[in-house]
């Protein structure tokens, strides 16, 4: 466990590397939900690290504003996601401090395990405390093999693909993950992978993609089709996904 004092505040703010690109928010966050959406189970839902609300806002077109529950470590993040949706309940804390009330049939985390400085530890408590027995986990993290990560190790502008850049340090990630290395850490909390796979087949960068969707180049059956693309190839998407449970 890392003694390192943090400022979450800082972490989720605009450094050389975006916090949020428009491609996060506009094609990522669709096609995840996509991913997750047949196998949301009935009942309630936790969300482990909410940011501002956008993904929260995904949320609510499956499940009622009063069962999802959300927990986030930035108090000004926080803070924009309670006036955008008041009706949620929040959670102002850390994964390692907070106290829940209940379990949860459905539990979330997308882009955040890399965040964690002892990420089984968590896991363990998704397991333990959090997750119903017959509930779903749904765990999301950027891809260390992705086309557009690899491509950038071969341009000498990253070590190795697995590499924490300085602007990614500064966000508050402690590792770069991929399928493998997932899975690892996933099994050593005890939980069990039911399905894995890949989110968006992606060979240009974030600010690439941003620059692109403002344009006409892009369309949306182009889209469609790197999604489609990545359920062939999951170790060449933007994000790898692991439904896992008990």
């Amino acid at each position: 466990m890392s003694n390192v004092i943090r400022n979450y505040d800082a972490e989720q703010k605009d450094n050389a590397r975006l916090y949020h690109y428009g491609f996060d928010v506009d094609v990522m966050h669709p096609f995840m939900l996509r991913s997750f959406a047949p196998h949301f189970r009935p009942g309630n839902c936790l969300e482990l690290g909410c940011h501002k609300g956008q993904f929260t806002q995904r949320l609510l077109t499956q499940f009622a504003a009063r069962d999802i529950t959300c927990v986030e470590a930035s108090a000004e993040a926080l803070a924009e996601a309670k006036r955008a949706h008041p009706e949620v309940t929040f959670h102002h804390s850390t994964f390692e401090e907070v106290t829940l009330p209940t379990r949860y049939d459905n539990i979330v985390m997308t882009h955040v395990l890399e965040h964690l400085s002892d990420p089984v530890s968590v896991l363990e408590r998704v397991r333990t405390e959090w997750l119903a027995d017959d509930g779903y986990f749904f765990l999301v993290c950027p891809n260390a093999n992705a086309p557009s990560r690899q491509i950038a190790v071969k341009m000498g502008l990253i070590a190795h693909n697995a590499a924490v850049t300085p602007a990614e340090a500064e966000h508050g990630h402690y590792i770069t993950y991929s399928l493998d290395t997932l899975e690892r850490d996933v099994r050593a909390a005890g939980l069990q992978v039911v399905q894995r796979g890949g989110i968006f087949f992606k060979a240009l960068a974030n600010f690439q993609w941003d620059r692109l969707l403002q344009t006409d180049i892009i369309s949306k059956e182009y889209l469609e089709g790197c999604y489609q693309l990545g359920q062939i190839y999951p170790d060449l998407c933007s994000s790898i996904f692991l439904l896992c449970r008990k």
